[in-house]
């Protein structure tokens, strides 16, 4: 192609990606009514394994929910469904990021837990897919990225919300190479998604009693879109007078999440896309490491929540995938618990997993058969689940943590 053809293919293909972000745009805006938990007569939770130790994570979470919801399961308030084919080999076998009657399953459901999922690179030789999770937040419209981290001894307590459907991602698969040499991606903030993200964000903060709420962008420099992510936050930050409302970089704040004084004055922090999946990564580690946390993603009307980490697909290779880390799934199972109404029972998970993995230890996973396997941990976990006095001994364990004993 000469330089003519070559702008005007460019032009097409964008024109195209404009007319596809107008119509999401006008559909955010019809979409305001959430799904009322308290309503349903019958809540249907899904459970997909994904790849390499998905399905070990998947199986041990599992048990435990059974455990907490025996009584909603018998009576029928509650049912658990399998998700069949949200793996490697059936997404390639499709040449789909998400096969359609997968998606049909998964729409039967009100949330669903998952287990990491793999995603091909660029240039990988079985095909080039889309990423499952990327595909499923934009499909079933899951708009906002919940991940908390705490770490009570060091006086750490953040709520990250991090946009789910747009930024960097939501265009990831749509980029255009405009000549052998040039090569373009696309990123896209509107206002619609920009303010349902930080007014959740904001929201929760009133909710729990919180008072700093920090908007993290890249606007001194990605001026269009960072700018007006930017500016939407400023513009919600006067609804909520009795927060404190602050805007940092991304490259400072990824500093400052390792500064012992800054870091403890954070409280709830909102952002765009990909800063989002950077930074909690970032968080998680400081907290113990990725293994060690949940993630949620909610939307009106469908929620997934998931462990932030990747598929293990080397330790399923050396043949250690039943010493796998449940703990990341399992985080995420107790903000599902919250999101369907079931808080006491998500906080006694919750306590059960700081006194497992925090606190006591007196089992560890280590990825290795030199610590516990994912059953055993589980097992752990089930019994202190059971203890009496669960409550009294982690008010014991958070004390001590909050004196640094």
């Amino acid at each position: 192609m000469n330089k003519e053809e070559l702008i005007k293919k460019a032009q097409e293909h964008f024109a195209k990606l404009i007319e596809e972000q107008i119509e999401r745009v006008e559909k955010i805006k019809k979409d305001t009514e959430w799904t009322d938990f308290t309503k349903l007569d019958k809540i249907r939770i899904g459970f997909a394994g994904g790849d390499g130790i998905g399905p070990i994570i998947s199986r041990e979470t599992r048990r435990v929910i059974e455990y907490l919801l025996a009584d909603e399961i018998k009576s029928g308030r509650i049912e658990l469904v399998d998700i069949e084919g949200l793996t490697i080999e059936n997404r390639f076998k499709h040449m789909k990021a998400v096969p359609d009657d997968v998606l049909e399953q998964i729409k039967t459901c009100h949330v669903f837990l998952k287990g990491p999922t793999e995603t091909p690179q660029a240039g990988d030789p079985r095909g080039n897919i889309e990423s499952a999770n990327v595909y499923l937040r934009r499909a079933l419209d899951l708009f906002a990225n919940v991940r908390p981290v705490k770490i009570p001894q060091e006086g750490i307590n953040w709520t990250f919300f991090r946009e789910n459907t747009e930024g960097a991602y939501i265009l990831g698969s749509k980029g255009i190479m405009a000549t052998d040499e040039i090569a373009f991606d696309f990123k896209v903030i509107t206002r619609p998604g920009a303010e349902r993200i930080i007014k959740m964000a904001f929201d929760y903060a009133k909710k729990n009693g919180k008072t700093r709420v920090s908007g993290v962008h890249k606007a001194n420099v990605i001026k269009t879109s960072d700018g007006l992510f930017s500016l939407v936050f400023r513009e919600i930050a006067k609804e909520y007078p009795e927060i404190t409302a602050d805007e940092w970089y991304i490259d400072i704040m990824t500093a400052k999440l390792i500064d012992p004084q800054r870091r403890k004055q954070f409280q709830v922090i909102v952002l765009p896309n990909l800063y989002g999946d950077i930074i909690t990564d970032e968080a998680a580690q400081i907290q113990g490491g990725v293994g060690t946390a949940g993630s949620a993603n909610i939307g009106r009307h469908y929620a997934m929540f998931e462990a932030i980490h990747g598929s293990g697909t080397r330790m399923v290779k050396e043949g250690r995938a039943e010493y796998a880390d449940p703990s990341s799934l399992m985080r995420a199972a107790v903000l599902m618990l919250e999101h369907i109404g079931f808080n006491e029972k998500a906080k006694k998970l919750e306590m059960a997993l700081d006194i497992c993995g925090v606190f006591e230890k007196k089992l560890v996973v280590t990825g290795r058969p030199n610590g516990a396997s994912a059953k055993e941990y589980t097992d752990y976990i089930l019994e202190t689940l059971k203890s009496p006095d669960l409550e009294a001994k982690w008010k014991e364990y958070y004390e001590k943590a909050l004196q640094g004993k």
